[in-house]
């Protein structure tokens, strides 16, 4: 099975979940994290509001934290309603809200966005980044965009086993074996004279007055670029450098 985790950390750093080990102090534990798995258990005959405030009282936290939680997640014009009579989105903001509602300093979400359309899927991955910015969030997903949207660090498992754990421009610099540039000119240009620049190993004619210059991955070739225009008299209208893509890095640590 392989799998990509993602997380993101508050600026102030990791928390710290206890003092003890975890299996010393289960409850204590269990008290500093929320979880949202991803068949999202709801009771559908109950109320929005309703709902919360049972998660709410479970956890011993009165009843005004409940009305603030709703306001977070975007639930205040659905609070009154059936959760059967919600869309899925709306179904997992009200799994996050009951994940969030004791203030949990570890946030865990198995496959959040799972059979959510486009526009529920960027409000859901909003969500979890405004929360990100106050809590650990640790997300299991098999969406690569999902990961490279809202999370700073990467974890890949492939069998069971941990084949990466870093950020995602550690992946790109340790797994990218060489540099794409694209630039325009605002003219043509000769492919043999691109070819003549130092460390250039191909160069590639797109449409129009685009080229794809590509060299080792250890070279930046943007300012030599950019002299080369200078030098004959042409003009760089746009300039880009192609990273590899997640998920060409999460194919070839996994197959």
């Amino acid at each position: 099975m392989k799998i990509l985790t993602g997380s993101i950390t508050p600026t102030s750093g990791v928390v710290k979940i206890c003092n003890r080990n975890v299996l010393d102090s289960p409850i204590e534990t269990k008290r500093k994290i929320g979880y949202l798995p991803e068949h999202n258990p709801l009771y559908l005959e109950m109320y929005v509001k309703e709902y919360l405030k049972f998660a709410a009282n479970i956890h011993g936290i009165m009843n005004e934290q409940v009305d603030e939680i709703i306001k977070k997640t975007g639930l205040k014009n659905e609070q009154h309603k059936s959760i059967s009579a919600l869309s899925k989105g709306y179904r997992q903001r009200v799994g996050l809200a009951q994940a969030l509602i004791h203030q949990p300093e570890v946030l865990i979400l198995d496959e959040p966005s799972t059979g959510l359309d486009p526009n529920q899927r960027v409000e859901i991955r909003s969500l979890i980044k405004e929360v990100g910015q106050e809590k650990t969030v640790m997300l299991s997903t098999h969406i690569i965009q999902e990961i490279e949207a809202i999370c700073d660090r990467v974890i890949i498992i492939n069998k069971g086993k941990i084949v990466a754990d870093k950020s995602i421009e550690e992946l790109q610099s340790l797994t990218q074996k060489k540099k794409i540039i694209t630039v325009e000119f605002n003219q043509s240009v000769n492919k043999k004279d691109l070819l003549e620049i130092k460390n250039v190993t191909e160069a590639i004619q797109l449409k129009g007055n685009r080229y794809q210059i590509i060299s080792e991955a250890k070279f930046d070739l943007r300012s030599v670029l950019f002299q080369f225009a200078v030098a004959h008299n042409i003009t760089v209208l746009q300039i880009n450098v192609e990273e590899e893509k997640l998920e060409t890095i999460f194919h070839n640590l996994t197959k």
